[in-house]
């Protein structure tokens, strides 16, 4: 963390008890776009793995400018807990680099399962990058309790109050040096000030097929009950690109569960949810490894760890 990260958390957040909110100042902000990842189709429960020309993409590497080209260039990332990957007999290398950790801030409004899944996931090794700060909107809920019982600092940002700039807000995450933001269950819609410093930067997981049930007013169990009222015969999670309306930003990747003749409006949640945490986590993996392409016509693919040349 960089001394003035240090200085803000030591004015901000001096006591694990209370939830601070934390100003913050400007500098040039010089967007970062790792690889990202894609959706599976539907009504297919796996994901699918398309095989697909790689001059068709265009690969998009935050730190290592010459990895973008109009060819499929291949990045191995070393974490701290395992070796350097070693690539497959028969499969091309056109580089190797190795991808630095990268620095994550997750939006929360609630429990926050989702941000336990990723930051689980990150503290065993297999997920290329740190969660540094924590913000939400409720500063007793159960995704702040989490982040300070793991020493994870807390920022209380209430976007209709006067005294919450969101440029603000974009100073302090860059105090921080995020390169990701998360948004798991956070309930607001996110300043235009933000996704502008941060542009394709920032995501979101969405209970439903999106574009189906999404929108204003579509979260938690309202989703859930929705698809069951319409008699869908399969919903599931999407994690997407956040933009300056709900769940319109492009899709990166989703996973199908059924909807049984039967179904609860908690039976059908538990079983999207169970999707959302192993979901989410292999989507952040794709974004800290920089596997993310994306296609001429603007739709973003997962780049496969074991050949460059497949996608999902």
């Amino acid at each position: 963390m960089s001394m003035e990260a240090q200085q803000i958390l030591s004015r901000f957040c001096p006591k694990p008890s209370s939830v601070p909110s934390i100003p913050i100042v400007k500098q040039q902000f010089s967007p970062k776009f790792p690889r990202l990842p894609s959706s599976s189709l539907y009504p297919s429960s796996q994901s699918q793995n398309l095989n697909v020309p790689s001059g068709a993409f265009h690969p998009i590497s935050i730190v290592h400018k010459e990895v973008c080209s109009s060819s499929c260039k291949r990045i191995w990332c070393s974490s701290s807990s395992s070796s350097t990957a070693e690539p497959k007999e028969g499969h091309e290398v056109r580089a190797q680099v190795t991808v630095r950790r990268k620095k994550l801030a997750v939006f929360v409004s609630g429990g926050g399962s989702n941000f336990r899944a990723i930051h689980e996931a990150s503290k065993r090794g297999s997920l290329h990058g740190d969660v540094l700060v924590l913000v939400t909107n409720k500063s007793d809920c159960g995704g702040a309790e989490y982040a300070r019982n793991n020493g994870i600092p807390v920022i209380l940002y209430h976007i209709s109050k006067d005294e919450s700039n969101p440029s603000d807000l974009v100073d302090t995450l860059r105090k921080f040096e995020v390169d990701f933001i998360l948004l798991a269950g956070y309930l607001k819609l996110i300043p235009v000030e933000l996704i502008r410093a941060y542009k394709r930067s920032i995501f979101n997981i969405h209970p439903s097929l999106l574009p189906a049930f999404g929108g204003k007013g579509f979260y938690g169990m309202k989703v859930h009950k929705a698809v069951i009222a319409s008699g869908a015969r399969f919903s599931g999670p999407t994690t997407h690109f956040v933009d300056e309306h709900y769940d319109t930003g492009r899709i990166l990747a989703q996973r199908v569960v059924p909807v049984l003749a039967n179904d609860t409006v908690e039976e059908l949640a538990a079983r999207v949810l169970k999707e959302e945490h192993q979901l989410y986590v292999e989507v952040v993996e794709a974004l800290c490894e920089e596997r993310v392409v994306w296609r001429q016509d603007g739709v973003p693919l997962i780049q496969s760890k074991e050949n460059p040349n497949e996608f999902r």
